[in-house]
């Protein structure tokens, strides 16, 4: 019995995981407003060694519409510029020889509905992680050895019940970032 319950809690354990991460790369899906999160997973060359962008830099959003990115290193202007417009974002910084700017613009009706899109898609991959867990976790709970079945068989409702409440976690997630998006 014991047993049971320790794959049942590392099913949770993983499902929360599931579930931070696709928090995580909502965040970086913008909606209109500056936010240093959007940058992150940018990386820019330092000293040799690929650091992220927010380790070799300061970054404020002195506004809704503007984030404002002070590198330790005057130097590393270009680099940080050169990456951003790498990332593809569809941002363009600009520097006034102190520190790179990036001006966010308006998102266009067209554009949130490719965000929407893309906040879907992230979802999808939370719930087929989650899904994905729980077949995992069936699966080892049938092999184990000395339980009954009715014991295997109430641990896996237990299993379907966590799947059921992180998958509307992640609808909840996803309800709130399209609201957020569509917000003019």
């Amino acid at each position: 019995m014991e047993e049971l319950e320790l794959f049942i809690e590392d099913a949770r354990e993983q499902m929360t995981k599931a579930l931070n991460h696709v928090g995580h790369e909502l965040t970086k899906i913008r909606a209109g407003k500056a936010n240093p999160a959007m940058l992150d997973g940018i990386m820019v060359p330092y000293y040799g060694a690929m650091s992220p962008l927010n380790q070799v830099s300061s970054m404020t959003t002195p506004d809704a519409r503007t984030i404002f990115i002070k590198p330790w290193e005057k130097g590393l202007i270009y680099e940080i510029e050169k990456a951003i417009m790498a990332a593809n974002l569809g941002l363009t910084p600009q520097n006034d020889g102190q520190q790179v700017i990036i001006n966010i613009p308006m998102l266009t009706e067209e554009r949130r509905k490719q965000l929407v899109k893309q906040v879907g898609q992230e979802c999808e991959h939370g719930k087929v992680s989650i899904r994905s867990i729980r077949k995992d976790t069936n699966e080892s709970l049938k092999k184990i050895k000395g339980v009954s079945e009715d014991d295997v068989k109430n641990a896996e409702e237990t299993v379907q019940k966590l799947t059921d409440d992180f998958i509307a976690r992640i609808d909840a997630l996803m309800k709130k970032k399209e609201a957020e998006i569509m917000t003019v």
